[in-house]
């Protein structure tokens, strides 16, 4: 197809023949071969050259859509050519916000962001080439990174509580961790077995606070909603964590210290990606790094990367 193209752009087998670099002899066997596999002359040979019959007339649009078609296919994949896709997790979340800062600062760069659930699912994701990178709390004890996935520790996210306007708490500037023992902490979207659901139980284990995972999951909307009619409930929301409530609502976020319990976020990528974007991402991350394991803070000892 690309050598019938050629005659009719270069007018003769000899030009065509040098604009690809092949003999002229194959140029005529291969127009021939297609000729055959067509069953209509595409070419008259005149003293002047090769000059279109009217199959060939009818032929060419479509051969040069085929082309067109195939170029199209093989930039598809072709690093940098498409977007650099990154999972998020959720749409609030503090590594949305990091994706939203990297974007503004390198808008040049084509993004596909995605939400996947679990790191088992961002793994494979990255491991088959689905996504190019995933923000996660690394890894579940016992269940280490494969050899193959890269990670880096980009964000300590610190937690605050967050309390309905007649909590016992509410009034507080900031809490120390001992201050939040025997109040009822509910966060329905922990799910076992998640990085996150491993995060929370070392918290509890740690500082003996209660987190109550209770009930089914209808949103952040629904917990807002609890939260603010329940005097008795409390939750922990990331500090970059980005909510909107109704003013009524009444909602207090309030440090938390002593130690500030801090979500490990990293960036985790295939260590034979080749998409150019990844190589930006990471040192706009490296740039913007809050430091990491700060004096007064608390994080899991598991979530170091490799």
């Amino acid at each position: 197809m690309r050598t019938f193209v050629a005659v009719v752009d270069a007018g003769q087998f000899q030009d065509a023949a040098a604009d690809l670099s092949i003999t002229q002899q194959a140029v005529s066997k291969r127009i021939a071969g297609l000729e055959k596999d067509l069953a209509v002359r595409l070419f008259t040979r005149t003293a002047r050259g090769a000059r279109l019959t009217i199959d060939g007339q009818a032929f060419l649009p479509h051969a040069r859509e085929l082309l067109r078609v195939a170029e199209r296919a093989v930039a598809s994949v072709l690093p940098g050519s498409r977007p650099l896709r990154v999972d998020v997790i959720a749409s609030r979340s503090a590594a949305s916000g990091l994706m939203r800062a990297f974007h503004r600062a390198h808008p040049e760069i084509e993004l596909d962001v995605v939400m996947l659930f679990d790191i088992e699912t961002a793994v494979a994701a990255i491991r088959s080439g689905a996504i190019d990178a995933s923000f996660r709390a690394v890894a579940v004890p016992g269940r280490p990174l494969p050899e193959d996935i890269e990670s880096v520790r980009v964000l300590d996210e610190a937690l605050q509580l967050l309390t309905g306007p007649a909590h016992a708490l509410a009034g507080a500037r900031s809490l120390t961790v001992a201050q939040l023992a025997g109040h009822r902490i509910w966060m329905p979207g922990i799910v076992p077995g998640t990085e996150w659901a491993a995060y929370y139980d070392d918290l509890v284990a740690e500082f003996g606070l209660t987190i109550e995972a209770t009930g089914p999951n209808f949103g952040s909307d629904a917990l807002l909603d609890t939260i603010a009619d329940t005097p008795a409930l409390a939750t922990f929301m990331g500090e970059q964590t980005r909510l909107v409530w109704p003013a009524d609502h009444g909602l207090r976020r309030i440090p938390v210290t002593d130690p500030t319990p801090v979500y490990p976020h990293s960036l985790l990528w295939h260590r034979d990606n080749p998409h150019p974007g990844m190589a930006t991402l990471r040192a706009h991350l490296a740039a913007t790094a809050a430091g990491h394991d700060a004096a007064g803070t608390w994080a899991p000892g598991w979530v170091i990367p490799r």
